[in-house]
């Protein structure tokens, strides 16, 4: 559970209030189940056979898939709940009539500009003629160069967040520096793609091939609408050159692999080692002539994709450009646009069939910009000083527990064990809030521009995270707003963030036994604890900084486990032809074994001696178990599944609930037995941390 999400562009191909939904929001339904939802289980099912269906095949039997999601599960629900309670804090917010410059004034604004469809439709493409018609005046590679430039944004977090590419041509990422960890350092990123990976321009497979054939009447419908003269051949060249983009970038696994993104480069070295790119220009009109390195995550990609722009003709690469600025922008334009849009990324890549209602996309552009500002206002509101102490002294109890896990390892070395117990003597843990809250008194917010508000959005955060570089890094500074349903490491900072909408049945729930709150968040604070010392977290020490702290010897060991558990899940097929990749989930999948491992042994503390109660016939152990698969408790449509399992760092709901195959005390709560499906022995079962 590592997503981050920056900026409100996430959701624009995604992308009036009901006033019952602001009345549910205000007092939402009283919780009947405190702890495990018999409901949701199939007690007919052996839980050595199939665990996941167990705990929740009640819960599959009567769900089904809404027509507005590509998926749906736990973290949906919780989610739907937090945008009601946000939809209800922004007509709180425009009923106050709050001055103009204030952050309450922006936030009215800025969903009142999304949900003014007429404003939309009458202006047409108008909005963003500036643009079009820049690109259009592109004379030379020189000029290519400084555009490009200019495109260039903050849109990427390699750590943090499942998309590791950008559409513009490359991507930034404004982060303490591997070795000089106490500053602000620019990583930059390849980037150039539209569909989700570079996979789905390089598979032969039928599937891809015929998205590739639907996107490629996508291209050219979008160009159609917005006046450009033979639309097909442009968009086969635009698909042509996105396919040889994808030629050069490496694969998200590789990604992943930190110790190869260390590529320090100076100013000076990008003309030598990318020829192609007039990097002089490139980086005056990007606004960083004054920075004088950079990171490379991806050289070999930046050396490729510049050598494209050297040899493909100049009129391709301005229909390029035009086309990423339509498409980026397709979900806020008018109604033919913003259908085609839906259709081709709501319903070809997710298989989803209709959009969620307009208000809900609101919602999530209002938070993808203004995240901060609504959250100051949904942590009063909704998290308690109460729940706020309890996660802590929760959260405190699992790193205890953590650090006696530490302490009993008996393959590692003294030193190992030191340096992995700094990192958690120093871990920052953000409970429910940030500590200090963003300034958007720089942004400018109009009510009737949603596609000005949204460029000049993408713009400020880009000119802010510019002006960071060089300065001393923020180690408390958050990455989520409090009305995120999620949770994140961040490895450079040495800090986790657990915001308040997570804090929240079924997760968490004072009146629920210790039992399955261990089992519910607490497996969710172990994942991301041990989300430091994932084949990612690892590699870096206590400060945040790149460095090996590990022995020989030790590393090894490290290595050969991790292995083993890439391997167990290489064999999980949620499709014939397409499997889970272990190494592509290996730091998520490291991150629930020894995370339910950890909150296990803090559950167990918290009895202090004390047997705990049997209910409804399940034991403690067996409840915290139970509660463990029923955060997992999802539905994907097909084409969803697919993407996930080839983008996305985590696996499937039904192998992460899976993960207790690893672990002995489940084996003995349910009396699981060789034979039964799920059963690994004692020599096969993964123990890391």
């Amino acid at each position: 559970m590592r997503h981050t999400l920056k900026s409100a562009r996430a959701v624009l191909c995604g992308v009036l209030i009901l006033s019952c939904l602001a009345a549910f929001a205000q007092n939402p339904p009283a919780q009947t189940t405190h702890g495990i939802n018999l409901q949701n289980m199939d007690p007919s099912v052996k839980p050595g056979d199939d665990f996941f269906t167990f705990a929740n095949g009640g819960w599959l039997k009567r769900t089904a898939i809404p027509a507005d999601r590509g998926a749906i599960g736990v973290f949906t629900a919780l989610a739907d709940l937090a945008n009601k309670r946000t939809v209800s804090i922004i007509e709180d917010v425009a009923k106050s009539n709050p001055p103009a410059g204030s952050s309450d004034r922006k936030i009215a604004d800025l969903y009142n500009s999304y949900m003014n469809e007429q404003a939309i439709e009458a202006k047409g493409l108008s909005p963003l003629e500036p643009q079009l018609k820049k690109i259009a005046t592109i004379g030379d590679k020189k000029q290519l160069a400084l555009a490009l430039g200019e495109s260039l944004r903050a849109d990427v977090d390699p750590l943090n967040n499942t998309n590791f590419h950008t559409r513009n041509l490359f991507g930034m990422w404004v982060a303490p520096g591997f070795q000089d960890y106490q500053h602000y350092n620019a990583y930059l990123l390849q980037g150039g793609l539209v569909l989700p990976a570079r996979e789905y321009y390089l598979s032969d497979s039928q599937h891809m091939r015929d998205i590739r054939a639907k996107y490629q009447v996508y291209v050219a419908t979008l160009l159609k609408l917005a006046g450009f003269s033979d639309p097909d051949a442009r968009a086969e060249r635009i698909i042509a050159l996105e396919h040889a983009i994808a030629e050069k970038q490496i694969s998200f696994t590789d990604s992943e692999d930190v110790q190869k993104a260390n590529n320090t480069w100076k100013q000076s070295d990008f003309a030598v080692k990318a020829p192609g790119l007039d990097w002089a220009e490139f980086f005056r009109g990007a606004g960083l002539t004054k920075e004088t390195s950079f990171t490379v995550w991806q050289p070999t990609a930046f050396t490729g994709e510049s050598a494209l722009v050297a040899s493909v003709p100049l009129d391709t690469w301005k229909d390029w450009l035009a086309y990423h600025v339509i498409s980026e922008y397709a979900g806020v334009l008018p109604k033919p646009f913003a259908d085609e849009n839906f259709a081709f990324f709501g319903q070809t890549l997710t298989g989803t069939p209709q959009q969620r209602p307009r208000w809900q996309r609101g919602v999530m552009v209002v938070n993808g910009v203004l995240g901060d500002a609504v959250g100051q206002i949904y942590a009063k509101r909704y998290f308690s000083p109460e729940a706020k102490a309890e996660a802590q002294a929760m959260v405190a109890n699992i790193i205890e527990s953590f650090r006696k896990r530490i302490d009993a390892l008996t393959w590692m070395n003294p030193t190992t064990k030191a340096e992995a117990k700094a990192k958690l003597n120093t871990l920052y843990v953000g409970i429910g809030y940030p500590e200090k809250w963003r300034d958007y008194s720089g942004l400018e917010i109009k009510p009737d521009d949603i596609v000005g508000n949204l460029w000049r959005d993408n713009l400020f955060e880009y000119q802010r995270d510019v002006a960071r570089l060089g300065t001393v890094v923020d180690r408390h500074e958050w990455s989520m707003t409090p009305q995120t349903v999620n949770a994140v490491n961040l490895p450079l900072q040495n800090a986790l963030n657990f915001p308040a909408a997570i804090l929240q049945p079924p997760f968490f729930d004072p009146k629920a036994p210790a039992a399955s709150n261990y089992g519910a968040i607490g497996s969710v604070i172990g994942h991301e604890i041990s989300h430091s010392f994932d084949t990612s977290g690892s590699i870096f020490d206590s400060k945040g900084r790149l460095r090996n702290w590990w022995t020989k010897a030790d590393f090894a060991h490290f290595e050969a486990a991790t292995h083993k558990l890439a391997l167990q899940y290489d064999t999980y097929k949620p499709f014939p032809d397409l499997s889970v990749n272990g190494q592509q989930t290996l730091g998520e999948n490291i991150a629930d074994v020894a995370g339910i491992s950890a909150a296990f042994d803090g559950y167990r503390a918290s009895l202090k001696g004390k047997p705990a109660p049997v209910v409804d016939g399940y034991t403690g152990d067996q409840q915290f178990f139970i509660a463990f698969a029923q955060n997992w408790a999802s539905k994907a449509r097909d084409a969803t599944l697919r993407q996930q399992v080839m983008t996305d760092p985590h696996a499937p709901g039904r192998y992460r609930a899976a993960t207790v195959r690893n672990i002995d005390a489940w084996y003995t709560a349910f009396h699981v037995k060789p034979g039964e499906t799920m059963y690994l022995t004692p020599a096969e079962r993964v123990r890391i941390w």
